[in-house]
């Protein structure tokens, strides 16, 4: 398994960012898959998103200052998991996401680099979209 870290400062508060966030925002600024269907229950979301006849389930978790979500099947990927948190940082928000992926593929280690280059590329176009709606 291999674990991605990114973090991006945006000049804007936690209250700000919570209330423009929730989890189809979230997929959609990751730039991979376009939200197809959402759905609350128990306090915990579920999104589908799709590309090219690809479907992905994703399970969501509110946390006191961001969201932990994870894919639900094992496919594409054997695991991914994401925790994406946001604190006062001076005059704005310091926004931090974790993720951690594992293609399940042989050879682990090549499989699983790639796994975590694409998804280091999912995690920087949220930020860049965060960066841009909240830094202008």
């Amino acid at each position: 398994m291999r674990t991605v870290e990114l973090a991006e400062k945006v000049s804007a508060s936690p209250v700000r960012i919570d209330s423009h966030l929730d989890p189809p925002t979230i997929i959609e600024y990751e730039g991979s898959f376009e939200v197809v269907d959402f759905e609350e229950k128990d306090e915990e979301w579920y999104v589908t998103a799709g590309s090219s006849g690809l479907r992905l389930n994703f399970r969501f978790e509110s946390l006191e200052n961001g969201y932990y979500y994870e894919l639900k099947e094992d496919q594409p990927l054997e695991k991914m998991k994401t925790t994406l948190q946001y604190q006062q940082s001076g005059n704005g928000t310091e926004i931090s996401i974790t993720s951690a992926v594992r293609m399940g593929r042989w050879p682990a280690a090549v499989t699983d680099r790639v796994a975590a280059w694409k998804r280091k590329g999912e995690l920087n176009r949220m930020l860049e979209h965060l960066h841009e709606e909240f830094n202008g």
